[in-house]
């Protein structure tokens, strides 16, 4: 059988739009010869469609939709198609909703695969919207016995996880099952949304590999790609022989269609993008869809002529076009004189608008206002902070009268540790590095001039700063990045406990508390962060949760 893996952007909510892509999508791959179109999960509502399930309105365009697509499979040139939607649960007690795969042809329903295994780690909270299926069927379609599975259900074998969430295997179920003939499944389809972090593709296809050898049968995945707020998915839809070996691989980070034969002998070669390959390309795709599917169509960035703002402004470029993108300078007395000079430069090389607000004047009618009440106190931490508020008030005022969207630069470990203002270089939509620990911004500086000179070269070298005060570097207040990241990461994404990183690491154990307490006092500033962009298995956001009001001190 000819099947085509088709991998789309939908956007939540967006019913006739993402249906009217499908329809489009599924007369594509019949023109190109397939048989059956497969979709990923949740295909015509956008995946995670999180509280909008809970509205009754939005379960009923949710079946409006499936009647579309299972009525357009009349049509001769349409083939058969398996698509991820979502429908009314009648069980109760349970959830309302149910997370499902359609499997049409002919104008008819040939089989309702409900998804059995609900995650519920990480950025996953399923089980607070469906209903868990019990059991799920082979379906038999143009002489091939499929056994479908929906996303997670393909995650939980127990050849390939040393240690597993759930009991229940559905696959393994699956192909133990025979149909009335006695025939078993001769290939394996998952429909799938899973989102991207590094590494994350090699993991896929090295767990379904494991699945089409256990089983000896083929196994092909079609996942969706796109941004939906802070969740970037990858796409990279694939098939796999019954040895493992791939059939048939979609691109990366943009829409694809790609038609495999279960008879197919491996490609050749199917690479997948290098890691800061693969960071640079779903940033990239986080801010274009981001700003896209929340109906905006241009952004700001303040430049200070350092590396964070200069990649994110890179990447904004990469996403938007540099005629969506503005920079902002906004120099104090205590920037020095290469920071606007840096910037206008990068402004340039980007060619992208740049103008000049400096905010000495401001700060000074600031300081004059609040001197009575300061009277007897030293320059410090609020006069520093009130230098970047002034920065964020200007671009707020730019954007609401512009109608462009703010993108903050902050990066994971200034959101570690609390090296942020809020109100400050925290105001703003999209946080757009802040899962990019600052030793990885280098990596992505480079690529960004994989090129050409994108970002100057004294942005790259130039000791980091904040230049709040004369003088400053960032390491006053932090170890070195190359010492700080390292250990953040244990702490921050591996939860690991002081003791062991100390050990692991070779610091004493003194500088690495400090450093966790910064992390610990900084959680009700991240909890106010606009949305993060996530790339790392464990970002800043819904996937990592802590409470404000804690004195858990291991």
């Amino acid at each position: 059988m000819k099947i085509a893996l088709a991998q789309l952007n939908p956007t939540i909510g967006a019913f006739a739009a993402n249906t009217d892509h499908l329809l489009q999508t599924a007369r594509r791959a019949g023109e190109m010869g397939a048989e059956l179109a497969v979709f990923p999960e949740l295909s015509t509502s956008g995946y995670p469609p999180a509280d909008l399930i809970e509205k009754a309105e939005f379960l009923a365009e949710a079946a409006a939709a499936m009647d579309r697509v299972v009525a357009a499979t009349l049509d001769p040139a349409v083939p058969a198609i398996l698509f991820g939607t979502l429908l009314p649960s009648s069980k109760r007690p349970g959830k309302g909703a149910r997370n499902v795969a359609v499997l049409c042809a002919g104008g008819k329903v040939l089989l309702v695969q409900q998804k059995v295994l609900l995650p519920f780690y990480d950025v996953f909270d399923e089980q607070r919207y469906f209903e868990p299926g019990c059991d799920q069927d082979l379906v038999e379609l143009n002489g091939e016995v499929l056994a479908i599975t929906v996303c997670e259900d393909a995650w939980n074998d127990k050849g390939f996880w040393l240690d597993r969430l759930y009991p229940d295997d559905p696959v393994e179920r699956l192909m133990a099952k025979r149909t009335a003939d006695g025939r078993a499944a001769g290939i394996i389809l998952n429909i799938s949304a899973s989102p991207f972090w590094r590494g994350k593709q090699a993991v896929r296809r090295q767990m379904l590999a494991a699945l089409a050898v256990r089983h000896g049968v083929p196994v092909a995945l079609a996942n969706q790609v796109g941004g939906n707020d802070s969740l970037l998915f990858d796409g990279a839809s694939f098939a796999l022989t019954a040895s493992g070996d791939i059939a048939a691989q979609a691109g990366s980070f943009v829409e694809d269609v790609v038609v495999f034969d279960t008879d197919a002998a491996p490609l050749a070669a199917a690479t997948l993008p290098r890691d800061v390959e693969a960071d640079w390309q779903a940033l990239v795709m986080g801010v274009r869809d981001y700003v896209q599917k929340t109906g905006f169509t241009s952004v700001l960035v303040g430049l200070s002529g350092g590396i964070d703002s200069a990649l994110v402004a890179a990447l904004a470029v990469e996403a938007l076009g540099a005629a969506n993108v503005m920079g902002i300078g906004m120099p104090s007395e205590y920037s020095s004189g290469h920071s606007i000079n840096d910037a206008r430069l990068l402004a340039q090389n980007l060619g992208i608008r740049f103008e000049v607000l400096p905010i000495r004047e401001g700060f000074e009618t600031m300081d004059r206002t609040l001197r009575p009440l300061f009277a007897g106190t030293e320059f410090g931490l609020a006069e520093e902070n009130l230098q970047s508020r002034l920065r964020g008030v200007l671009l707020m005022a730019i954007s609401n009268k512009f109608g462009a969207l703010v993108l903050t630069t902050g990066n994971k470990s200034e959101m570690s540790t609390g090296y942020c203002t809020l109100y400050g270089d925290m105001a703003g939509a999209l946080a757009v590095i802040g899962d990019v620990w600052k030793t990885r911004v280098y990596y992505l500086a480079y690529y960004a001039n994989r090129e050409r000179e994108v970002i100057p070269a004294n942005t790259i070298n130039k000791p980091p700063s904040a230049e709040l005060r004369p003088g400053q570097m960032d390491t006053d207040s932090l170890p070195p990045y190359d010492v700080l990241d390292p250990l953040l990461q244990a702490y921050v994404e591996r939860y690991e406990s002081a003791a062991h990183i100390a050990e692991a690491q070779q610091l004493p154990l003194e500088r690495v508390e400090q450093v966790i307490a910064l992390v610990e006092r900084s959680e009700y500033k991240r909890q106010q962060a606009a949305p993060v962009l996530k790339i790392t298995s464990k970002s800043f956001g819904s996937g990592r949760r802590f409470p404000i009001a804690a004195r858990f001190r291991p």
